[in-house]
């Protein structure tokens, strides 16, 4: 299984509601914020819809 690495880049200022419950569902709570997920269809739904705030990186490995 491969995971990615999300990184938020842009603030939540003047998101609609939705995008800041996506980014605090996806573990994200401000700028220059990181975590790792596995590559499931729901976790890439979710960045498909805040992608203009986060960049997203694919890893082979979890880091711990």
């Amino acid at each position: 299984m491969s995971y990615i690495e999300i990184f938020q880049v842009k603030s939540t200022i003047k998101r609609l509601k939705d995008q800041k419950k996506t980014l605090e569902a996806l573990g994200l709570r401000g700028i220059s914020k990181t975590v790792i997920h596995k590559q499931t269809p729901s976790i890439l739904g979710m960045i498909k819809k805040v992608e203009h705030l986060v960049e997203v990186k694919p890893i082979k490995t979890k880091k711990k």
